[in-house]
C-alpha cells in the first residue's frame, strides 16, 4: 500500500482555515500526519497545488516520495466543495494506496493488507431525518431543478429498505482501485453535472453536500454492487479499522489501535492544539523549527 494525502488549497484560504486555532497548528498537523505516517509505508505521495506545494514542500520540507500539482486543475470549483481534493485523488489511483487525512496521526501500522479491496475508518449508521447527514433535503433541493441527476446507486440505495450509513474517510482506500475510481467518477459527475448547478448555488449550507458526495454515495455504491447479477464489483468486500462510531470514539480503544483523528471541533481545543504542539516540538524539533520559519517568512 501506497500512503496518499491530498491538500486543495482553496478552501482551506477562503473558509477552512477557521477550522484550527491557528494557522501554525494547521501546518504542525500536516508535520505530524506525514512523520507518523511514512514509518509504516515504502512510499508517500501528495497531491496538490502549486500554493500547496509551496507551502507543504517547499516551505515546511516534507519529504514525500512524489508530488504531484494536479489539483491545480479545480481552480474553477466553489470551494464549498472541499472534498473535491479527495475524490479527485481517489480517481487518480491505479495501484494499491491509503489515502490518510492531515489530522490523522498513525502511532501504529494499519491492519490493511493488499488483499483488501476496500478499506475506511468507520461505517456510519445513520437515520434519515435525525442525523447530519441529510440526503432527503440534498434531494428536495436537486428536484427543484429540471434534469437534475444524481446516480441509480444512488436512487437504489434509497428506496431499497436497507439501514442507511456512510463511510468515514479519515482513511480511505485498498486494492481495488477500478471501484474507487467508478465510485469517484459519479461523485464527481453529481458535482459537475450541468442540471445541478442551480440546486448547487441555492442549497442551504446546513446540509453539508460533501460528506454526501463523498462518504454516503460511497455506501451506496457497495451496497447496489454487491452481488449484483453482471456486475463487476458484485464480490466487493470492506474492511474497518473501527467496527462502529463510538469504536472510533473510544479513546482507549484509538490508543490501542495506535490511531489519532482530530474529527470536527477538536481542531479548535486550544488543549488538542498545545499537545499538539507539545508532541511536534519533541518529536520532530527540526521540523517544528520550520514551521515557525515558515510562518515568520510569510507574515513578514
Amino acid at each position: 500500500m501506497r500512503a496518499v494525502w491530498s491538500f486543495w488549497t482553496k478552501p482551506f484560504f477562503e473558509s477552512r482555515k477557521s477550522f484550527w486555532v491557528s494557522e501554525k497548528h494547521h501546518l504542525l498537523s500536516w508535520v505530524l500526519s506525514f512523520e507518523t505516517a511514512r514509518k509504516h509505508f515504502q512510499k508517500t505521495i501528495l497531491y496538490t497545488d502549486d500554493a500547496g506545494a509551496r507551502m507543504l514542500v517547499e516551505g515546511l520540507r516534507l519529504e514525500f516520495n512524489s508530488v504531484s500539482t494536479e489539483l491545480n486543475a479545480l481552480t474553477r470549483y466553489d470551494s464549498k466543495w472541499w472534498a473535491i481534493g479527495k475524490i479527485f485523488t481517489y480517481r487518480e489511483q491505479q495501484e494499491p494506496f491509503i489515502h490518510i487525512d492531515n489530522d490523522v496521526f498513525l502511532w501504529k501500522r494499519l491492519p490493511v493488507t493488499s488483499d483488501m479491496a476496500l478499506f475506511t475508518q468507520n461505517p456510519e449508521p445513520f437515520v434519515t431525518g435525525v442525523s447530519y447527514y441529510k440526503p432527503e433535503e440534498f434531494e428536495a433541493e436537486l428536484a427543484r431543478f429540471t434534469g437534475s441527476w444524481l446516480p441509480p446507486e444512488w436512487k437504489w440505495y434509497r428506496l431499497s429498505g436497507y439501514p442507511q450509513r456512510a463511510e468515514c474517510c479519515g482513511v480511505f482506500g485498498g486494492s481495488h482501485t477500478a471501484f474507487i475510481r467508478y465510485y469517484a467518477n459519479l461523485a464527481m459527475k453529481i458535482v459537475e453535472h450541468p442540471f445541478n448547478q442551480g440546486a448547487w448555488l441555492s442549497l442551504n449550507d446546513q446540509v453539508e453536500r460533501n460528506i454526501l458526495a463523498e462518504q454516503y454515495l460511497l455506501s451506496a455504491c457497495i451496497e447496489y454492487h454487491k452481488g449484483l447479477r453482471g456486475s463487476p464489483f458484485r464480490d466487493l468486500r470492506i474492511h474497518y479499522l473501527f467496527n462502529s462510531l463510538d469504536e472510533a470514539l473510544d479513546p482507549k480503544k484509538a490508543a490501542e489501535i495506535g490511531f489519532t483523528h482530530l474529527v470536527a471541533g477538536s481542531k479548535r481545543n486550544c488543549k488538542v492544539a498545545d499537545d499538539l504542539e507539545r508532541r511536534v516540538k519533541t518529536d520532530y524539533p527540526a521540523q517544528y523549527e520550520r514551521c515557525l520559519r515558515y510562518l515568520r517568512q510569510t507574515t513578514d
